[in-house]
């Protein structure tokens, strides 16, 4: 696969994820340009960069390096510099949701997935259809933003891999 200048629009279940990463303290930025983000179940940590502006990124998840859309890491970080703006209601709606679990035990079937956390929103109280609507207002921020790709530094871990 070539790559393109730009990031393709990941789909909104990574925007879901992204929420959570958030809503979980998951993002530990590092200087003006670094951050790590560790994964949902703690045994990933994947490295992102960013130029000032989110414009330009790099990241070593899975679907940044293989799949070709940005993955939830990167746009986790956007929201954790502030360069996109998530409620807190949101992020504290998808927080503890164990995304790999649910992930594999729907073998990759994001609207299952979607459904699964739906139910686990609203269980806990939150209102699921304010929810998508943050998640998609995300992918339309990042629709805009035309995020480019940053040097392709390091792959994700043998581990990472598979998941």
């Amino acid at each position: 696969m070539a790559l393109s200048s730009e990031w393709e629009i990941p789909p909104l279940v990574k925007a879901y994820e992204a929420l959570g990463t958030v809503g979980d303290g998951r993002v530990r930025i590092i200087d003006d340009t670094h951050a790590v983000v560790t994964s949902s179940s703690g045994g990933k940590t994947y490295r992102v960069e960013t130029s000032a502006g989110g414009r330009e990124i790099s990241s070593n998840d899975s679907a940044s390096y293989w799949q070709g859309y940005l993955g939830y890491p990167a746009i986790a970080v956007l929201i954790e510099r502030g360069l996109y703006r998530a409620p807190a209601n949101v992020t504290d709606a998808l927080a503890g949701i164990p995304w790999q679990e649910i992930n594999r035990r729907n073998r990759n079937k994001y609207e299952k997935t979607l459904g699964e956390v739906d139910k686990l929103i609203e269980e806990n109280g939150h209102d699921p259809d304010a929810v998508r609507s943050e998640a998609e207002a995300l992918l339309d921020y990042l629709t805009k933003l035309q995020p480019r790709r940053g040097a392709r530094r390091r792959p994700p871990s043998e581990k990472a891999k598979r998941s």
